[in-house]
């Protein structure tokens, strides 16, 4: 952590000249303020102490402590006792100087939107909710539930993964590799489970779900492929098949899951979330699963098999597509997003050990490989049974929340229709005609009450207005009564009588 006395970090903001118009201590505040207006001091961090500042500018004390005094008057710092003078945190509440007054950087003069040559951020931003969690009532999909995170199993496993001995096995570079318990732990432990049974050299790590996409994206597609994707589907999928230059097809889904009779011939891959569709929830039907791997083969086109909210223990769990493809054309990606942590972006990727020995080529120059201490810490979280543990304590909590969000919405949003599926993390809604899916959140969030607009999921979102996807991974059983009646409320709709 930077302090106060390394030279490195006020080498460039103080620059006294005996030849300015300015006194000394004019000077120093200036600098100070510069400093602080362009964003280039953290609050957290404290500025020099008035004797190493005068040392370093070659002035008296005094001045230095003058002008600290002043910038403490206009309300520019704050001094703490015994610690020193910081910046003043509401001072970096307000826009910074470059976005009032315009001052641009060197480099402002370049178009980079001319040079990219990929377009990602004209793609359809993700749902931001940084304060999910300061929410009375947060309908979130893919956060955690603080109660139920595990926390002093975690910190066993990392104190663990601290031990000298095994630093010494994750602290070198594995160039390509991947940390050999995990892998052992994610064959033996998370696959089955998925009726997976699958080699070492048929696993890779990875970031998360959207890094093996992005991938396997990367390597497999180029301009003019042709994908098929359930409509409704991953939104971020769709546009990571898009910035590889591919042609994305949407499919209808229904009750039964993809219409598998509706994927074009000539589409090379198609990206199913066979166990849990996202966002509906429908598992595929066994006929239309054994058609969708018979035309694989039939078509030579690739699956992509994304087992989204599949590591819950299900009423009803079905077999992963990969399980059951005898042709190795079923690419499965999984991840512990949705169990362990999303913030920790751990997933992997199983496939025929020729496409995961390609896949570690490609990572090799991407990020070599994921930190090998989580890796290691994961692996231990794994073998000690704490996985299992929390899987079991999480699908038990889920299945409550998942009763109860039913039972609200039938009694206080009776006009829409809910999509009850067994399993998962969230559940979909159809409103009335002439709801608006976005317009809705806006005014369920003044009532602290967030929930996700349905319309990102679908191919063309301005026809699918309203649906609405909510989450209870993340919300307390006790509130998810309490949340339906406000959002009845700024439904529009008066709830009924407790």
């Amino acid at each position: 952590m930077p302090t106060r006395t390394d030279p490195a970090i006020w080498s460039g903001l103080f620059r006294i000249s005996a030849e300015s118009g300015q006194t000394l201590q004019a000077q120093i505040r200036q600098a100070i303020v510069a400093a602080i207006l362009d964003r280039q001091i953290a609050a957290s961090m404290p500025l020099p102490s008035c004797r190493i500042l005068a040392e370093k500018l070659g002035v008296a004390r005094g001045t230095v402590v003058l002008a600290f005094q002043q910038l403490v008057d206009q309300g520019f710092l704050i001094a703490k006792e015994r610690r020193g003078h910081f910046v003043n945190p509401e001072v970096l509440a307000t826009p910074s100087r470059i976005q009032q007054d315009g001052v641009r950087g060197p480099a402002s003069s370049i178009d980079w939107k001319a040079r990219r040559q990929i377009a990602a951020s004209d793609m359809p931003e993700p749902t931001k909710q940084e304060n999910w969690i300061k929410s009375s009532y947060p309908f979130v999909y893919g956060q955690f539930d603080p109660a139920l995170f595990p926390t002093a199993e975690w910190r066993e496993c990392n104190r663990m993964a601290l031990a000298v001995l095994e630093i010494r096995d994750w602290a070198a570079d594995m160039v390509d590799r991947d940390d050999p318990l995990l892998i052992e732990q994610i064959q033996a432990r998370l696959l089955p489970r998925r009726g997976i049974f699958a080699n070492p050299d048929e696993i890779i790590v990875t970031l998360g779900a959207q890094n093996a996409l992005y991938m396997l994206a990367t390597l497999l597609m180029t301009k003019g492929s042709q994908v098929a994707m359930e409509d409704p589907g991953y939104p971020d999928a769709r546009s990571i098949f898009r910035l590889a230059g591919a042609e994305v097809t949407p499919v209808p889904v229904d009750k039964d899951g993809i219409d598998v009779s509706a994927i074009p011939q000539n589409a090379g891959f198609v990206f199913v979330t066979p166990n849990h569709h996202c966002p509906t929830m429908v598992p595929l039907s066994e006929a239309r699963r054994q058609r969708l791997l018979q035309d694989a083969e039939r078509y030579d086109r690739l699956i992509i098999e994304d087992g989204y909210d599949s590591q819950l223990m299900d009423e009803a769990p079905q077999q992963a597509l990969r399980s059951v493809d005898r042709s190795g054309r079923v690419i499965y990606v999984g991840s512990m997003s949705k169990t362990l942590a999303p913030g920790l972006r751990l997933g992997y990727i199983v496939a025929s050990a020729g496409l995961i020995a390609e896949l570690r080529a490609l990572r090799r120059f991407m990020l070599r490989h994921p930190p090998a201490n989580n890796q290691r810490a994961v692996a231990l979280f794994l073998s000690l049974g704490h996985h299992e543990a929390l899987v079991r304590r999480l699908s038990t909590a889920f299945s409550e929340r998942r009763k109860r969000l039913g039972q609200a919405i039938n009694a206080f949003l009776p006009e829409w229709r809910l999509n009850e599926t067994p399993g998962g993390t969230s559940v979909w809604l159809e409103g009335p005609p002439g709801t608006n899916g976005k317009a809705l959140a806006e005014a369920a969030a003044a009532r602290s009450v967030l929930i996700e607009p349905g319309a990102r999921f679908f191919d063309q979102p301005e026809r699918n207005s309203r649906f609405l996807r909510l989450g209870i991974s993340s919300i307390a059983l006790q509130h998810i009564e309490p949340g339906i009646r406000e959002l009845a409320t700024a439904a529009g709709r008066r709830p009924a009588a407790a």
